[in-house]
């Protein structure tokens, strides 16, 4: 385990953001649920962060009264990442994002999964991420934000199984764009998972823990075929992890009782978060 880290619990907006037009709060809403169930951290979407988008001195001053730091800002796009026509508005939303990110300390840009959103070779649409990805690193170089990718094994994603992942790490400037690695969707990719995290442990900027069951249906943490211990001593051990665990909730549990869904993970995570 890395010595230099303290392992931190974190808890992302997605849990909320899933129920869609059911969810009638607010970011302010997320903040005092999440801090609530005893999380330190937040990761927020690009879609959750409303009243506060582009205002990052009011957003600083709600995380300090809930006692929550921002793990990370999180960013998608209709294009998914592999349209060329959309590359350079990507760039400019990238450039938005930075500009907010940066009054957080310590907060890494999360730039979702590219997925195919229409035909064409796959050759072009992993060199058009790969591009992408590799631009807004540069862009959150010069801003001083750590970026990384978040691959998922959702509908017509480009990234979900080992070859996948190789494909495009190989296209990855690792000192310019870290992995944020998410549990289930490794797992749904069919995936060695320790292995894998493994094999790019130091791109590592934080985890996304979710667990699936052996179907590779969304379960509660700790009741799926994650193997916990391991894959957070796995990830725990890289040189660019900087210490957050944070814990993303996609089960029917969370979608019909989502408070006691997030406080029960948080719980099955006090062994290794206090």
């Amino acid at each position: 385990m890395n010595e230099r880290q303290t392992l931190k619990a974190g808890c992302q907006t997605y849990t909320w953001e899933m129920l869609g037009s059911a969810f009638k709060g607010n970011a302010d809403d997320l903040l005092r649920a999440i801090s609530a169930a005893g999380y330190t951290g937040i990761e927020i979407t690009d879609t959750m962060i409303p009243p506060y988008a582009d205002r990052p001195e009011p957003f600083a001053r709600a995380l300090a009264d809930n006692g929550l730091t921002l793990v990370a800002f999180a960013c998608g796009s209709r294009s998914g990442f592999t349209e060329p026509d959309a590359v350079k508005a990507d760039l400019a939303m990238v450039e938005r994002a930075l500009r907010f990110t940066a009054h957080f300390p310590g907060a890494v840009l999360s730039l979702g999964s590219a997925t195919v959103m229409s035909p064409g070779p796959l050759d072009e649409k992993f060199a058009t991420a790969g591009s992408f990805y590799n631009a807004a690193g540069e862009r959150g170089k010069t801003a001083g934000v750590s970026v990384a990718v978040h691959p998922s094994s959702h509908h017509n994603t480009l990234l979900s199984t080992r070859e996948d992942y190789d494909r495009i790490m190989s296209l990855l400037d690792p000192i310019l764009v870290g992995w944020v690695p998410d549990t289930g969707h490794i797992l749904r990719g069919g995936q060695d998972i320790v292995d894998t995290l493994r094999t790019y442990q130091d791109r590592i900027r934080y985890l996304h823990l979710k667990d699936v069951d052996a179907a590779g249906k969304w379960s509660m943490l700790g009741q799926g075929i994650c193997d916990l211990p391991a894959v957070v001593d796995v990830v725990a051990a890289g040189p660019n992890f900087n210490g957050w665990l944070v814990l993303e909730e996609e089960s029917d549990q969370a979608a019909a009782d989502l408070t006691a869904a997030v406080k029960a993970n948080r719980e099955t995570l006090r062994s290794y978060v206090a």
